[in-house]
């Protein structure tokens, strides 16, 4: 499914709700689409995702608190790109299954439909760097695959850069 119609299908099931921007972080890229109705208005994928981050920055398994410093720019560089693209006041929503787990291990209840705060993906991004300062995953209770850290670091860095305080989180549609 593209990014178009992860739009399509989260926007059908949040019917009117005013401005949204739907998030996809796939492996070699992430997707953005946002809008007011029922087709997107702007489109646009950035080079990052979570195997072309972990790929391109991580060398060892956790990475190291130096790789781990070293991602961070580059990725906050192509975040900083679909700034301009986001109406004022949107909403922020993914289907994706690997931020429902950064949700899940947030302590956020499952469901259909979740939502995870900007404090509460803090929290598990602090866990991930007591991983990446040598502390062993299976004691914060994390995945110590780098796949998950380039995913938790992108999401991080899209909510904080891009302004927002959560993001809802919607059960993939069978």
């Amino acid at each position: 499914m593209n990014i178009s119609q992860h739009y399509a299908a989260i926007r059908s099931r949040l019917g009117s709700v005013g401005q949204i921007t739907v998030l996809h972080i796939g492996e070699e890229e992430i997707a953005v689409a946002v809008g007011g109705g029922p087709a997107a208005d702007a489109v646009r994928t950035l080079a990052i995702g979570s195997m072309r981050t972990s790929r391109g920055y991580f060398k060892q398994s956790p990475p190291g608190r130096l790789e781990f410093e070293i991602a961070i720019e580059p990725v906050e560089d192509e975040i900083i790109k679909a700034h301009g693209m986001l109406p004022p006041a949107s909403k922020l929503y993914s289907a994706d299954g690997e931020l429902r787990r950064i949700a899940l291990l947030a302590g956020v209840p499952e469901g259909d439909d979740m939502s995870l705060g900007l404090d509460a993906m803090e929290r598990v991004f602090s866990r991930l760097a007591a991983v990446v300062q040598g502390k062993p995953a299976a004691h914060e209770g994390i995945p110590d695959d780098n796949a998950f850290a380039a995913t938790l670091l992108i999401l991080r860095e899209f909510m904080h850069h891009l302004g927002f305080s959560s993001i809802g989180l919607l059960a993939a549609e069978a």
